[in-house]
């Protein structure tokens, strides 16, 4: 798995809007990129309302903020409606983003993983496993960046 500190692999995917993301063409920006195993399921259901109701905070702090799971454009276009999100969903049917991320799980879906990612690419901290839950991802991820934004 990708660490702190480590630079992030770049990427270029759908998002569920048809349009395609570089994760290099955000450099400059705070990325929170978060995996999720599958739309619709209770526990990414949970996840993407949290994010979506963190929705404000991440935009006043001018940080991009990327779901990512290996269903397919159409499956996330619409679960992205179902839940108000106004960030994009990635999708990564072929599993190379989760692969390069190393949280591709032994069932073929992405772990649920939150990467924050720096202005210049790198990996400032890493939201995973079950101490914390799904829900409680973007409030972690929020954290982070406040904090590392104000030691740069």
């Amino acid at each position: 798995m990708v660490r702190e500190g480590e630079l992030a692999p770049d990427f270029e995917a759908v998002a569920h809007d048809g349009s395609r993301v570089r994760l290099s063409d955000l450099r400059g920006k705070w990325v929170v990129l978060y995996f999720f195993p599958k739309a619709f399921t209770p526990g990414c259901t949970r996840e993407a309302r949290s994010f979506s109701a963190e929705w404000g905070e991440f935009r006043k702090m001018g940080v991009e903020v990327m779901g990512v799971s290996r269903d397919d454009p159409a499956t996330l276009a619409r679960f992205a409606e179902a839940e108000g999100a106004g960030f994009k969903f990635i999708s990564d049917q072929d599993g190379s983003v989760a692969k390069a991320y190393g949280v591709l799980g032994m069932l073929g879906m992405a772990d649920r993983v939150t990467f924050v990612i720096d202005p210049e690419g790198k990996v400032a901290g890493v939201v995973k496993g079950f101490s914390v839950r799904p829900d409680q991802h973007p409030e972690a991820a929020l954290r982070v960046v406040t904090q590392r934004a104000r030691q740069q």
